[in-house]
């Protein structure tokens, strides 16, 4: 086993998960390469101080730039806001250190176009943190499909949808500010990356956006509260997605529904530790969806329980995120999502805001 240095730009809510992910990773699954946590940032020398005692870090700093240059900080994680992204994966590009970046990538069709650029001219691990896909049930599902245990796949649903914006009295914050902090750059990325790995390519889009409460207590709304598009995959598939921060009693709907010509598959992520499979095979009277709990026998569960039935949760798939980023670098093989994968991301949501400006059909190879 290899110790490997970590640093975490970013302490907050998504900084937490990586930090508590790294500490644990090589226990739950026995990886050759060991994380230690040299260092952390935060936006100011006190907040990273209280990061680095909370989380077990070796060192702090309030420069981003110090974590990077800093010879025992051998691969990096990204969990800034989004501005910031393109800045630090360059300079650890320039280093030539392995990248693991939250989503979105970047704040711009233009940063995450570069940050691709970077990472291939250094030839150096890269992920993108598009952690929901990662559950056992959601592997387990891509496995389906790729066998074709359900034919051929004729149409998809997905959404992802959550209710911390529903009442109207909500006061403005940073979230209502900017199109990179709306739904369509918060909360779609994820849903489009989950179509992207269980369907393909998406060819063409027909989006429609909207902002139902454009005043808040404290300022107006600049943003988006929810959106939709149609969608067309490259495999013929038609497709629809929905995507929402004011669907209201929805908690973490990140949920999608999947026809094929020999059966179906359902999904939300509330019950992450359950899939439902419908097969079209046997007497008429007696079909119908199965509910199948997740247990040792779906991908990257036994890691964590031996028992079936007793389920993963949130940061498990942030550990799971954390094993596949380490197997990166120790083989030198691109993991999915890789930074490319995540700009693919970037361009179907750039095709689906010129659609609704449009007020037509946009094919993703124009973007």
């Amino acid at each position: 086993m290899t110790e490997i240095g970590i640093g975490i730009c970013g302490g907050g809510y998504m900084g937490k998960a990586h930090a508590v992910a790294m500490a644990s990773v090589g226990a739950v699954f026995n990886t050759a390469l060991r994380p230690r946590l040299e260092m952390v940032c935060a936006s100011s020398p006190e907040s990273a101080q209280r990061y680095q005692k909370a989380y077990g870090f070796a060192r702090s700093t309030g420069d981003w730039r110090a974590l990077v240059a800093d010879p025992k900080v051998e691969a990096v994680v990204i969990a800034s806001p989004q501005e910031t992204h393109r800045e630090i994966a360059e300079a650890a590009f320039a280093l030539g250190k392995p990248v693991l970046c939250e989503k979105p990538l970047g704040a711009s069709m233009e940063d995450g176009a570069a940050m691709v650029a970077a990472a291939e001219t250094a030839g150096a691990a890269n992920m993108v943190g598009f952690n929901y896909v990662r559950t056992p049930a959601t592997q387990f599902a891509r496995d389906l499909i790729a066998q074709g245990e359900i034919g051929d796949v004729t149409w998809f649903r997905g959404e992802h949808t959550e209710d911390f914006y529903a009442d109207p009295d909500t006061p403005a914050s940073w979230r209502t500010q900017g199109m990179a902090n709306g739904t369509m750059g918060d909360l779609a990325p994820h849903m489009v990356n989950c179509a992207l790995a269980l369907m393909g390519p998406i060819s063409k889009v027909l989006g429609e956006v909207e902002t139902v409460h454009a005043e808040r207590p404290g300022g107006a709304v600049t943003n988006d509260d929810h959106a939709q598009m149609m969608c067309r995959f490259e495999s013929g598939a038609m497709g629809h997605m929905y995507f929402s921060r004011i669907a209201t009693g929805r908690k973490m709907g990140y949920a999608y529904e999947i026809s094929g010509t020999k059966g179906a598959i359902r999904f939300d992520q509330e019950d992450q530790n359950a899939l439902w499979l419908y097969r079209m095979e046997g007497a008429e009277a007696t079909r119908g969806f199965v509910k199948i709990l997740t247990g040792p026998a779906h991908p990257d569960y036994e890691p964590f329980c031996q028992g079936p039935g007793h389920g993963t949760g949130y940061q498990d798939q942030i550990i799971i995120e954390s094993r596949d980023f380490l197997r990166a670098i120790e083989t030198g093989e691109a993991v999915f999502p890789t930074f490319r994968d995540g700009h693919e991301v970037n361009r179907v949501i750039a095709a689906a805001l010129a659609s609704h400006d449009a007020k037509t059909w946009k094919h993703i190879n124009s973007f």
